[in-house]
């Protein structure tokens, strides 16, 4: 039977060059696309085809239409997508000029006038074209039936055909319908031959109506049609005149209406996808609108480490994955409490009852959110300077350091998310030994700190005293971390606590504040041209620009975030690393590759061991030696 015709546009529609089956013919097109359903039915469509028809007049004018008649093969979408519901409107429109009609005078089928031998013998040179002569190619008609290139016998403003050629030639096109009349391609070759070909004006030419037909494994051509039209008489200048001008050619839908189709994609996609896309709408409209310039593949390849997973774990998982980040793992040792689930947003009242891990309820229920994250939960606690390791749980803490260790190595940023300072030090001191990117939150009853560690690379990039008036510049790898403005090394902060103490007593909105703020300076440090080596500044004067060229697409990237929400306010200091620190000095960190495990167990056992080794021991001798000097009330006046 017939070879059933459709135009096909889909993903490679829009390489720049056609890399097409063997019997399929390029099409060429335009999309317009409309951002609303208002727009898409308001809109002018004569307006809209005349530009696809000011295209096709010009590759005709030019002549690019004889050296490529494949761009005769003209036609436009109108579109519009509903993403949210995957209805897509679209209207295929094939111009032509309303004005350029065909006269036909016979009809013939091509079985009727030409043997069976010459028809195969005439498919099979079809079949020889390349691509690109295809869709439009002439048949010399002597004795046998003989294929040429259009551009053989058609040039620019020359007389290549004199009478006899006229009567020996037929005008072929490669017909996409199967229908009793022709396909709207005769349309677009007459037009052509009408503008380059004056002195066929008022002449009976033949056309044929290329249709292939599929007969076993063979292809014949017999269902072609001949059809003998006469052309029209017109001036050359009147045939795109403005009076001739009116483009023509939009579809009828499947009810024979003047009107669009309507394609509901959401049924025969499977809910994976459906998610798949539609998360990410944001960030695509985002991209498109306001940020062409970000990168929301760096993002999407982001590996982040979650070391807590209770208020500021579970809105940190949130945000992440509103920003399309795809590997989140969670770190815990607790369990779901009755008072967690009204704050953290990952927990239910299931998990309570089941008395669920944290972190591994934390990771089963952000893939019931979107099941396409990569995630998981580890419960194993992280060893903590000044709380000694007995011999009964030495190696379950060294197998906790290692997975640890192999975590942090695994992942790009480690986001700081636990309830206490000590808890803290250790993943601070491995990952400035990995160089890995360090996000720090914490929280009080109303306020909340959040900072960027410094990733020391070695490089040697200097501290700028005057970037702009009024600010110090401090790049990536000089600054601080958490720990630079101690000068006590962490304790056991758990040690007789009271309940209201054992508790992290903030007010509600003050997690989901600090967690936001935490994942977009995460995201501006990776979307920042010099990542985490990016400068941070400090001024008395926070209205001064500091220069695009230390921003990132979103904007500055601080080195620390200080709220205070009963002020509704924020500063954003930034401090240079201390070359004593007890967590990120080189000494500790030196001391730490060099001895690992050993040199861990000395600090847990006792933390002032780290006020040693990095001198601060000697700070608080010095200041003991200070002469205490006493102003009263006479000495002052």
């Amino acid at each position: 039977g017939h070879i059933k015709p459709f135009l096909e546009v889909d993903s490679t529609s829009f390489n720049s060059e056609y890399n097409g089956l063997k019997f399929y013919l390029p099409y060429h097109g335009l999309l317009v696309n409309k951002n609303t359903i208002e727009e898409f039915k308001q809109c002018d469509k004569k307006d809209i085809i005349k530009i696809m028809g000011n295209i096709l007049e010009d590759d005709i004018r030019s002549g690019r239409a004889i050296q490529t008649p494949t761009l005769l093969n003209s036609f436009l979408i109108l579109l519009f997508g509903d993403l949210k519901k995957y209805n897509f409107y679209y209207w295929f429109a094939f111009p032509a000029l309303s004005s350029i009609k065909p006269i036909f005078t016979k009809t013939y089928s091509a079985a009727e006038l030409y043997s069976d031998d010459k028809l195969d013998n005439l498919c099979k040179q079809y079949l020889d074209l390349d691509i690109a002569n295809k869709a439009y190619f002439l048949i010399e008609c002597k004795e046998t039936l003989k294929v040429l290139q259009l551009n053989s016998k058609i040039t620019m403003n020359t007389v290549a055909l004199d009478t006899n050629d006229i009567e020996n030639t037929i005008f072929a096109f490669s017909d996409s319908t199967s229908q009793p009349y022709p396909g709207w391609q005769l349309r677009s070759l007459i037009l052509l031959l009408l503008y380059h070909c004056p002195w066929l004006h008022g002449k009976i030419l033949k056309f044929l109506s290329f249709r292939l037909t599929r007969k076993g494994s063979e292809l014949k051509c017999t269902k072609s049609i001949v059809w003998e039209v006469k052309m029209a008489c017109i001036e050359k200048t009147d045939i795109f005149s403005d009076k001739n001008s009116l483009w023509i050619g939009f579809e009828v839908n499947e009810r024979d209406k003047m009107g669009p189709r309507l394609a509901k994609m959401k049924d025969s996609m499977s809910p994976l996808s459906l998610a798949e896309a539609s998360v990410d709408l944001n960030l695509k409209l985002m991209k498109w609108r306001l940020l062409p310039d970000i990168n929301l593949e760096k993002l999407k390849a982001m590996k982040c480490l979650l070391l807590g997973a209770g208020t500021l774990g579970c809105a940190v998982a949130r945000n992440l994955l509103a920003w399309g980040v795809r590997t989140i793992t969670f770190i815990d040792n607790g369990t779901v409490s009755y008072s967690n689930p009204v704050r953290q947003n990952l927990f239910t009242f299931e998990d309570c009852v089941s008395n669920k891990q944290k972190a591994t309820a934390a990771a089963e229920n952000l893939l019931k959110i979107f099941p396409g994250v990569t995630t998981r939960g580890y419960n194993f606690t992280i060893p903590m300077p000044g709380h000694p390791v007995g011999e009964s749980l030495l190696a379950q803490t060294e197998e906790s350091f290692e997975n640890l260790i192999k975590l942090i190595a695994e992942h790009d940023i480690v986001f700081l998310l636990m309830d206490s300072r000590e808890s803290r030090w250790l993943p601070t001191l491995v990952c400035a030994s990995l160089r890995k990117v360090v996000i720090n939150a914490a929280l009080g009853f109303d306020t909340y700190l959040i900072m960027r560690h410094g990733v020391n690379t070695n490089t040697n990039i200097e501290i700028s005293p005057n970037v702009a008036t009024h600010f110090k510049c401090i790049p990536g790898n000089k600054l601080g971390c958490y720990f630079c403005n101690d000068i006590t090394a962490p304790g056991d902060s758990f040690k007789e606590r009271t309940l209201d103490q054992q508790c992290t007593v903030t007010r509600p909105g003050v997690s989901n504040i600090a967690a936001a703020l935490a994942v977009e300076l995460a995201i501006s440090v990776v979307q920042h041209e010099k990542g985490p080596l990016a400068s941070a500044f400090y001024t008395t004067k926070f209205e001064q620009d500091i220069g695009r060229e230390n921003e990132c697409n979103l904007g500055i990237v601080p080195h620390s975030i200080r709220g205070f929400l009963s002020m509704f306010n924020h500063v954003l200091p930034a401090t240079e690393r201390y070359s004593q620190c007890i967590a990120c000095s080189d000494t500790v960190v030196k001391l730490y590759e060099e001895r690992k495990f050993e040199f861990l167990l000395e600090v847990f056992q006792n933390s002032s061991y780290l006020e040693e080794i990095t001198g601060l021991n000697k700070i608080y001798s010095n200041s003991g030696e200070l002469e205490e000097m006493d102003f009263n009330e006479e000495d002052s006046s």
